[in-house]
């Protein structure tokens, strides 16, 4: 299962082998600069709901994918024993977003937001 964590000063969302198979993706590493928002999603499958995606979906279950909408770029990555997570805004980073399933989204979003 993918795991969100700050690493110095990166921001670094660490795929499992079948994540990284699925999404045809290695791991993802931002600038913590680059975070502009966090924010708690109830249902962090919705956002995979919208445009083209390269990757594995299964509506409602299961998301490891690159979302391309009209407006932005996203990274999907939230299972069915996941369905909350967060959402990560960035400004100048490869996608505008990651959504990532967590089991504790609250605490995910103090970690990241940490000074």
């Amino acid at each position: 299962m993918a795991e969100l964590v700050v690493e110095g000063d990166e921001l670094v969302l660490h795929l499992s082998r079948g994540e990284k198979l699925e999404s045809v993706h290695g791991d993802l590493r931002a600038p913590r600069s680059a975070v502009r928002s966090v924010e708690v999603l109830e249902d962090a499958h919705e956002p995979a709901d919208h445009g083209f995606k390269v990757g594995e979906r299964l509506p409602g279950y299961s998301e490891v994918a690159s979302v391309r909408t009209r407006d932005e770029r996203l990274f999907a990555v939230v299972h069915h024993d996941t369905p909350r997570g967060v959402r990560v805004d960035f400004e100048g980073a490869a996608f505008d977003a990651w959504i990532v399933g967590s089991a504790d989204p609250e605490g995910l979003k103090r970690r990241i937001e940490q000074p």
